[in-house]
C-alpha cells in the first residue's frame, strides 16, 4: 500500500465521518422535546417511528462520549451525549440498572429488560461519559449495570427466555463476543483483577469453545457441555459477527502482547471470508449453515453494512499488525464493496440494507436495529488504523 494511497484513505473516511454522518445523527437524531434519540430514520433523516430502543440509545451516547475522549470536547458532541445519558437514566431502567429493550418517545417502558445488549451498550456508554465528564454517577450506573451483565451470563434473557428448562441447553457466541469488547471501554471502572479474569474467560469461550478449528468456522450457538448441535441454531453461522469479534480479539491481544493469538484471530477471519463470501454476486451473506441446509432465517442472502464494515475494520488491522498481503487483499475487495453499494452519494449516512444482488432493499438509515453506531465507529476505527500504518511504514 502506498504511502499516498494511505493518505487519500485516511482522508476519505474522516471526511466521510466528519462532514456527513455527524452531521447526520447530529441534526436528525435528538428529540429536542423528551430527550434521548430517534433512530427511526428514513433516507433523507425525516422520522418514520418514534419508539426508542435502549440498546440504540447506549449506542449513540457511548459514540459522541468516545469521540470526545478520543478527539476532544467538542460541546456539541458532549451535548449530544448528556441529554441521551440522562434520558436513559431518567426512563431506561426499573430503576435498579435493569434496562428496558424498547420505551415510548416520552420514556414509557415498551419492551421488559429482556436483552442484554440494553445492558452492555448502557454499561460502555456511561463509561465513556463518566471519562469524559469526571462525574461519579455515570461510574455508578456502569458498574451496576455490569455486575447485572455478570449475573446473567449464563442465562442472558433472565426470566424472560422463552426455551423449556432442561430440554436443550444452548449457549450463544453473543455475551462472550461483546465482553471482549465491553470489557476495554469499562476497564478504568472495574477491579483489575476482575477485569483480568474476564478476558481470560471471554477469550477462552470465543477461542476455544464456540471457534472449532475442524470446521475452521466460529459457531454461533453450541450445547451447553460444549458439543455441538445438529439444529437451525446448532449450524448457524454469521460470518459478520465472527470477524467482528476477531478485531475485538485482535485489541485484547495487542494489549496484552500475544502475537500468537492475532495471527489465530487473522486466521479464523480469513477462514470466514472464504466461507462467506457470495462468489456470485459479491458480498458477504448475513446468515449460512454450516452444513449447507437450508437457512432458518429468511434474510440469509441478504448483504448488511454492519457485516462489511466489522469485516473491513478486521482485516485492515491484520494487514497492520502482521504486514499479512492476505489480509490487505481483502481489506481493498471489503474497502471497494462497502464504498460503492452502501453509501448514499445524494444523502449522508449508510443505507443498511441490501438484496444478494448488492440492490438497496430499504432506504433508512437507522431503524429499530440499526443506529449511530457500525457506520461512524467503522469509519473512526479505520481511519485510525490507516493512520497507524502510515506511522508504522514512515518509520
Amino acid at each position: 500500500m502506498e504511502m499516498l494511497q494511505i493518505d487519500a484513505l485516511i482522508k476519505q473516511y474522516h471526511d466521510e465521518l466528519h462532514e456527513r454522518v455527524l452531521p447526520f445523527w447530529l441534526e436528525h437524531s435528538q428529540d429536542k422535546e423528551f430527550g434521548g434519540y430517534f433512530t427511526c430514520l428514513d433516507r433523507d433523516g425525516s422520522v418514520f417511528d418514534t419508539d426508542k430502543f435502549m440498546w440504540l440509545q447506549g449506542r449513540e451516547v457511548w459514540l459522541f462520549s468516545m469521540l470526545c475522549n478520543k478527539e476532544g470536547v467538542r460541546p456539541e458532541w458532549l451535548e449530544c451525549a448528556r441529554q441521551g445519558a440522562e434520558f436513559m437514566l431518567k426512563h431506561g431502567h426499573d430503576g435498579d440498572y435493569n434496562w428496558y429493550f424498547s420505551l415510548t418517545r416520552e420514556g414509557e417502558p415498551l419492551v421488559d429488560p429482556y436483552n442484554i445488549f440494553s445492558y452492555t451498550f448502557a454499561a460502555m456508554a456511561f463509561a465513556q461519559l463518566h471519562k469524559a465528564t469526571g462525574e461519579e454517577r455515570y461510574a455508578e450506573a456502569t458498574r451496576r449495570t455490569f455486575a447485572h451483565i455478570m449475573e446473567r451470563w449464563d442465562n442472558p434473557k433472565a426470566q424472560w427466555n422463552k426455551a423449556h428448562a432442561g430440554t436443550r441447553d444452548i449457549r450463544a457466541l453473543a455475551p462472550s463476543m461483546i465482553l471482549c469488547n465491553l470489557l476495554l471501554e469499562i476497564e478504568h471502572l472495574i477491579e483489575p483483577e476482575v477485569v483480568e479474569q474476564s478476558i481470560d474467560k471471554a477469550l477462552g469461550d470465543v477461542m476455544n469453545k464456540f471457534y472449532r478449528p475442524e470446521l475452521g468456522l466460529m459457531l454461533e450457538h453450541m450445547n451447553a457441555d460444549g458439543t455441538l448441535s445438529d439444529t437451525f441454531d446448532g449450524r448457524l453461522i454469521n460470518p459478520g459477527h465472527t470477524l467482528e469479534t476477531m478485531w475485538f480479539v485482535m485489541d485484547l491481544a495487542r494489549r496484552r502482547g500475544d502475537e500468537k493469538l492475532i495471527e489465530q484471530a487473522i486466521e479464523i477471519g480469513l477462514k470466514t471470508l472464504d466461507f462467506g463470501w457470495d462468489k456470485e454476486h459479491g458480498g458477504i451473506f448475513y446468515f449460512m449453515d454450516r452444513k449447507g441446509c437450508p437457512p432458518q432465517q429468511l434474510e440469509w442472502d441478504q448483504k448488511l453494512w454492519w457485516v462489511h464494515i466489522e469485516s473491513t475494520i478486521a482485516m485492515l488491522e491484520g494487514y497492520l499488525l502482521t504486514g499479512d498481503e492476505r489480509c490487505k487483499a481483502w481489506f481493498e475487495k471489503l474497502h471497494d464493496y462497502t464504498w460503492s453499494h452502501f453509501r448514499d452519494a445524494e444523502y449522508p449516512e449508510w443505507y443498511g440494507y441490501l438484496n444478494r444482488r448488492g440492490e438497496v432493499l430499504l432506504t433508512l438509515k437507522g431503524g429499530k436495529w440499526k443506529g449511530c453506531f457500525h457506520v461512524p465507529r467503522g469509519l473512526y476505527k479505520c481511519e485510525c488504523l490507516l493512520k497507524e500504518l502510515k506511522q508504522k511504514m514512515e518509520r
